[in-house]
């Protein structure tokens, strides 16, 4: 086979496994998304409770990235310190070792009955939860896919002419085998994804484990440059915990390539087959990083803070202060609307970013964090007045019937989004204050419902960005169709919580008006953001122009 065809072969089984761990990680952030942020969040037990917890979640989510983007998260407003969220980085490190190791053995029997099970519970149902599970078993399916086609790619490769002097230049220079694998880890964004490939050369004959040990080392420092990457717009100290993981891991990275050079027996010890040596020594590695890591969270913490000092200044937005607006665009209608919907979407995306902590502000928030959510709503405040601003002076050109009808919807988009912003600002967050003064805790029963409801908008809320700029018309659909399912949660929740007054319960009896009001707050943010839904559903007929039965 032609050397371009092996590569394109190649290629094309690679980008298969890294679009199918991204799948699954997306299943289960979509069905269990609260759940999984909430266990991080009230994780216990110091230290070794958080690496238990990251390692869980990492796990679950097969990627140690998105538990560092979360614990940055937490700690950007101070839900978690730095220590804690290091602690947590550094398990799920661990965790992600363990879900490479589980998919190095041989599934691929399984994988027809996963694809079977998964495209049935996908395509067939509408539960949102069973259509995420049919995607979490596809996605798995496509992993075992994957890497049979990685080995059928490779295979041509056993004979070339090339390909051993690389590998033995790479065996010679183990400084630069790590930095290519920390370079292709960080191209990849998945340290998982390379690590099986890594295997899997190993396990074809591609690679030879001498080789491949280094490039283990590099993967995981690059695994660690991808958290950093993915943070790098985020305040401090949110930045502190990707940086000390990544400081922890190159150190640890130096000692044992110097012991790969002084044990000579270390990898043998680990299997008798390349793949499984290096898998093992992957978790090996990380293993006993976690245990000289985690009494040196603390630290590690002080060390971030003097490197990099927290300033007033950094609370602030990186991009408060950017416009999507181009005054130089007015002249010309269409790109003038086309950048008030880029303004609009940011706009969305400030929205997005104050709605999500509400859910651990109300039960454990502090009046610092709860004011620095806040301090949001004037960037929400002066885009609208900036988008409103700008829309009325491209008015002032000749426009189009469909130039004039689509600024009038992007004008009132924009008032529903800044009126989604008040409600959080002076309902959501006034009752998380209230909450904070008052020491006041939900029912286990009322919390999970406000959790579910809460979940269910930010879903929607991220829907309705989706909408608004591909408009799509079958998402326009399921986006409209959320005011129902919303309604419908709401009732229930109203039920409930009058069982539960009926009953006595003492916690429901002290947050019942908190309770009740942030359920209503809720729902109206959903009925705003299902607007975006309209004017793409009337332009095609759908919509009804009233909710009235006629009568004969």
């Amino acid at each position: 086979m032609h050397p371009f065809f092996v590569l394109l072969h190649l290629a094309a089984a690679v980008m298969l496994l890294l679009w199918a761990v991204r799948m699954v990680r997306t299943g289960i952030e979509r069905a269990y998304g609260p759940s999984l942020r909430g266990a991080l969040r009230r994780a216990r037990g110091g230290p070794a409770g958080m690496a238990l917890a990251g390692l869980l979640l990492a796990i679950v989510l097969q990627s140690a990235t998105a538990v560092g983007v979360l614990a940055a998260g937490f700690a950007q407003t101070g839900l978690i310190g730095v220590g804690a969220g290091l602690a947590a980085l550094v398990g799920a490190d661990l965790g992600s070792a363990l879900v490479v190791k589980l998919l190095s053995f041989d599934l691929s029997e399984l994988g027809p009955l996963l694809m079977l099970a998964g495209a049935t519970l996908f395509l067939k149902l509408d539960n949102r939860t069973l259509r995420q599970i049919g995607r979490i078993l596809l996605g798995i399916s496509f992993i075992l896919l994957s890497l049979r086609l990685v080995g059928e790619a490779t295979a041509p490769l056993r004979h070339s002419a090339v390909l051993p002097q690389v590998a033995a230049y790479l065996a010679g220079d183990p400084v630069t085998a790590m930095a290519v694998a920390a370079l292709l880890a960080w191209v990849l964004h998945s340290s998982v994804a390379t690590l099986i490939l890594f295997a899997t050369f190993a396990a074809n004959g591609v690679l030879p484990v001498e080789a491949a040990a280094p490039m283990v080392l590099g993967a995981n420092i690059g695994g660690a440059l991808v958290a950093v990457w993915l943070t790098r717009g985020a305040g401090l100290p949110a930045r502190h915990i990707p940086l000390g993981n990544l400081v922890f891991r190159a150190a640890a990275a130096g000692v044992w390539l110097v012991l790969l050079d002084l044990v000579p027996g270390l990898l043998p010890a680990l299997g008798s087959d390349p793949a499984v040596q290096l898998v093992n020594f992957h978790v090996v590695f990380n293993l006993a990083l976690v245990v000289a890591a985690l009494p040196l969270t603390g630290p590690m913490e002080r060390l971030m803070g003097r490197l990099w000092p927290v300033m007033p200044e950094t609370a602030a937005p990186a991009d408060a202060h950017r416009s999507a607006l181009d005054p130089a665009s007015v002249a010309t209608p269409a790109l003038a609307l086309a950048s008030a919907q880029r303004e609009l979407l940011r706009m969305g995306e400030a929205l997005e970013a104050m709605l999500q902590p509400v859910i651990d502000l109300l039960e454990d928030g502090d009046l610092q964090q709860i004011d620095r959510v806040r301090a949001r709503d004037g960037e929400v405040n002066r885009r609208h007045t900036d988008i409103k601003l700008f829309i009325a002076d491209v008015n002032r050109r000749a426009l189009t019937a469909d130039e004039a009808r689509r600024s009038l919807e992007l004008a009132s988009l924009a008032m529903d989004f800044e009126a989604v912003g008040d409600i959080i600002a002076k309902t959501l967050l006034a009752q998380a204050e209230e909450m904070a003064l008052g020491r006041l805790h939900f029912s286990r029963e009322g919390r999970a419902e406000i959790e579910g409801l809460h979940a269910r908008v930010l879903a929607n809320m991220q829907l309705a960005l989706n909408v608004l700029v591909s408009s799509d018309l079958d998402s326009a659909r399921q986006l409209a169709g959320e005011k129902a399912i919303l309604r419908r949660m709401e009732r229930d929740s109203h039920d409930r919580h009058l069982a539960r007054l009926r009953a006595g319960a003492p916690e429901t009896l002290a947050t019942s008006d908190i309770h009740l009001e942030v359920v209503r707050a809720l729902k109206e943010i959903n009925s705003l953001l299902v607007k975006v839904a309209y004017p793409i559903l009337a332009e095609q007929g759908f919509l009804r122009e009233t909710r009235l039965v006629d009568v004969a």
